[in-house]
């Protein structure tokens, strides 16, 4: 369930920008710290303009310092979207309930395939997940596969996703629903890429498809 231990390229964006978030604000906590110790130091034999101050410690800083932040976080949510134009993604569409998750595979004869409470998708390829709600809003999070997005009623969200191997992972409702939030959540079964289009039709024929015992790495 940890984010930074990514195990798809768009979960490892999400923790990367963490750990540039994290060594950015340590960077302003050693700098303001310094300058405090500089004020102890030199109190008194040194006199500084406070239009200089305010200017490059209450302007200038936190505009060029936030600015890069903001613009690396822009750019790193942009490769996190669903952008159309690449028709061997995987779709998957999934409906949140109080409380519970419905999956639904759309097959290549036009019918579907559909489970509850277990997500199936193919490891090493991307996935387009829709996601909507047929009563609250509720978040729809695979922490190690990528970042959260809500599942509003009435509205249809993407978000992709990809695992970079076989096995399974865990997700959860990341927002308050009901008094069984807590227990909504999911397993998402990565399957081989060969062995993906079997899975959908044990569906498709109403048989069982059993949870993958080993973790993914």
């Amino acid at each position: 369930m940890s984010t930074l231990d990514p195990a798809g390229p768009h979960a490892a964006s999400v923790a990367h920008l963490w750990w540039v978030m994290l060594l950015g604000a340590a960077a302003i906590l050693l700098l303001v710290m310094a300058l405090l110790l500089r004020a102890f130091v030199t109190s008194g034999r040194t006199r500084a303009s406070a239009g200089l101050w305010l200017l490059g410690g209450g302007v200038l800083f936190p505009v060029v310092t936030l600015g890069a932040l903001l613009a690396y976080a822009l750019m790193t949510g942009e490769r996190l979207l669903a952008h159309p134009g690449r028709p061997e993604v995987t779709r998957v569409n999934v409906l949140a309930r109080q409380w519970h998750w419905e999956a639904s595979y759309p097959l290549t004869d036009g019918t579907s395939a559909r489970s509850v409470g277990t997500l199936h998708i193919p490891a090493g390829a991307p996935v387009d997940i829709h996601v909507a709600s047929a009563d609250v809003i509720h978040g729809f999070w695979i922490p190690r596969l990528g970042g959260k997005i809500d599942a509003v009623p009435g509205h249809v969200n993407v978000i992709r996703l990809t695992a970079d191997a076989p096995g399974t992972y865990r997700g959860v409702c990341a927002e308050f629903c009901g008094n069984g939030h807590a227990g909504m959540d999911m397993a998402v079964v990565a399957h081989p890429p060969g062995e993906y289009a079997a899975a959908l039709a044990r569906l498709a024929a109403g048989l069982q498809i059993g949870l993958h015992t080993k973790t993914a790495p």
